[in-house]
């Protein structure tokens, strides 16, 4: 299913955004940015561990949508997205810290969450803990169903579900 929010697009990653995927990683990690390293240091960890991940995400999720949010010709964020027969789980939304706190990445959930009713399919999300986003998720009816330690696993019923759950 094809999400657009106004005047945000999404296109497929290519290998021209390896570069500009790392920097939008680099940006989601304040924990590191404020340890006492040196810059080269706190770079090559950071890219270390982007690699890392994007690597996870593919072997984990092979047939995921993962796609660039693009505000025009610029690249602002990404939304990797896996639908499974039994859920849809938001693999990873992130934005650039410029485009944060101006509706987009809420219009994006809300867009996913009206793709999850209207499929009666569970949404999950894995949250680092200490993620600012947790406070939009529970606004949106995420409830915690799991603690790896570093993530939370939130879900979001379909409405169906929810009155079966009563």
């Amino acid at each position: 299913m094809p999400l657009k929010v106004e005047k945000v697009t999404l296109r497929a990653i290519g290998p021209d955004d390896e570069r500009f995927l790392s920097r939008l990683y680099a940006g989601t990690r304040d924990d590191i940015l404020q340890l006492d390293w040196n810059d080269a240091q706190k770079e090559t960890f950071l890219e270390s561990q982007f690699q890392a991940q994007h690597k996870y995400y593919k072997e984990q999720f092979p047939t995921a949508d993962f796609k660039i949010m693009m505000q025009g010709r610029k690249r602002i964020g990404r939304l990797y997205i896996d639908r499974r027969l039994d859920e849809i789980r938001i693999i990873d939304i992130a934005l650039l810290p410029q485009y944060r706190g101006k509706g987009i990445g809420s219009s994006f959930m809300k867009a996913i969450i009206a793709e999850a009713e209207k499929a009666g399919l569970p949404l999950r999300i894995h949250v680092a803990q200490f993620n600012p986003a947790l406070r939009l998720y529970k606004r949106l009816g995420f409830k915690k169903i799991g603690d790896t330690g570093v993530y939370f696993i939130m879900e979001r019923l379909a409405a169906h579900d929810h009155a079966g759950a009563k």
